[in-house]
């Protein structure tokens, strides 16, 4: 093989995620055998030094092919195709490291019947139709561009498994029950189509990013009655569902009025930081909280002003972090005390021994899914002082 070619880079690739552990022996052929670079555009943006870098393969070749084969996340789609200023991403190439491990969890073998949602650029539905054959993978992507982008790679690379241009959250009704339904985008809440259209024993794999925070993969494993309920297995930071994207209401609605709004004042030895700064704290203190969020605002030589809202826009809270100070100024306003209950669960994280992803899962059913803490019947409490 030539230095630098395609199929020098893929080999190379292969090899990273063999010694990393991240690439198990069953897609080993898979991954070798399809070429990431053809499903990628003309223009990408890379994840490099903590930045997403515009690169044009017209413009730098070499450049271009060496990153399709780098194990990073490539964007391939900003603001849902307006692109106008590039404020969020919203299609990509997910790390080739994600993808395989992804497909680990997923547990497929020959003959199984797969589910994709979320097409994207549609090299995880080839890596699926190489494994398993075309005919027993289905793929839906909502935006109907990507989709056709997507078709048009997958079948310029030999493959041809079914490519529907629809609205995820249904799953795909035409061809179930499947065996194994995988997303490649995040979501808060597993919807119950994805449950109804599992075979008892089938397995569910997805990314969950909660509101507050904190994201990570989880696998599901559906029952007899229709229920599913599983482990989180590693850390992951996905674009959501479009139709579970979040839309925060007005700070007007939780605030009318001049500030301080009627809000009751405290203090707290405890920095919103310490969370801010720990995607694994965020996701704990989410699982406890899901109904809470929160947004940051910078103010002065450093300090943030910590904002949490309940999505039913009843109350709020407010903490002001200053560097070097040791008490940290709290408004709350509204039945609840959000901040109180952060603390609150952050303790109860800490107490617990800072458990990682791996000791977390969720239980889902058609009415709704709980989080819990080493076994289902764990469940984890809202904190609720």
């Amino acid at each position: 093989m030539t230095p630098g070619s395609p199929e020098a880079l893929r080999a190379a690739l292969v090899t990273n995620l063999v010694n990393s552990g991240a690439l198990s022996e069953e897609w080993v052929s898979s991954v070798a055998a399809v070429p990431r670079h053809e499903f990628l555009p003309e223009t990408i943006w890379a994840d490099e030094n903590g930045g997403d870098t515009e690169c044009s393969r017209s413009e730098s070749p070499d450049r271009w092919m060496k990153l399709a084969y780098a194990d990073v996340p490539i964007v391939t789609q900003w603001d849902d195709g307006a692109e106008a200023d590039r404020s969020m991403p919203t299609s990509s190439a997910s790390m080739p490291t994600m993808v395989v491990e992804m497909l680990g969890d997923l547990g497929t073998a020959p003959g199984h019947r797969v589910l994709e949602i979320g097409t994207g650029t549609g090299y995880n539905a080839a890596l699926l139709s190489h494994r398993l054959d075309a005919e027993n993978v289905s793929t839906v992507e909502v935006d109907a561009k990507v989709t056709a982008q997507a078709r048009t790679a997958l079948r310029s690379a030999g493959y041809t498994p079914e490519v529907v241009c629809g609205d995820g959250s249904f799953g795909w009704g035409a061809r179930a029950p499947y065996d194994r339904i995988i997303s490649t985008v995040s979501l808060r809440d597993i919807p119950p189509a994805w449950l109804a259209q599992t075979k008892p024993g089938g397995v569910i794999v997805s990314p969950v990013s909660p509101l507050f925070g904190g994201g990570a993969v989880v696998r599901l494993t559906v029952g007899d009655d229709g229920t599913a309920s599983g482990p989180f297995t590693r850390s992951a930071a996905f674009m959501m569902l479009r139709q579970q994207r979040y839309q925060a209401a007005s700070v007007d609605d939780y605030l009318p009025g001049d500030w301080p709004g009627g809000s009751g004042q405290s203090w707290t030895e405890f920095d919103p930081e310490i969370i801010g700064g720990d995607w694994l704290a965020q996701f704990a203190t989410a699982l406890a909280l899901p109904d809470v969020y929160y947004r940051r605002h910078e103010f002065g030589d450093g300090g943030w002003t910590w904002w949490l809202f309940d999505t039913a826009v009843t109350s709020w809270a407010t903490v002001d972090s200053v560097p070097g100070e040791s008490r940290f100024e709290v408004r709350q306003s509204g039945p609840r005390r959000l901040w109180d209950e952060v603390e609150a669960a952050y303790n109860q994280w800490t107490a617990t021994g800072r458990p990682g992803y791996e000791r977390y899962g969720l239980t889902v059913t058609p009415a709704g899914q709980t989080a819990w803490l080493d076994k289902p019947d764990n469940v984890i409490p809202e904190h609720r002082p």
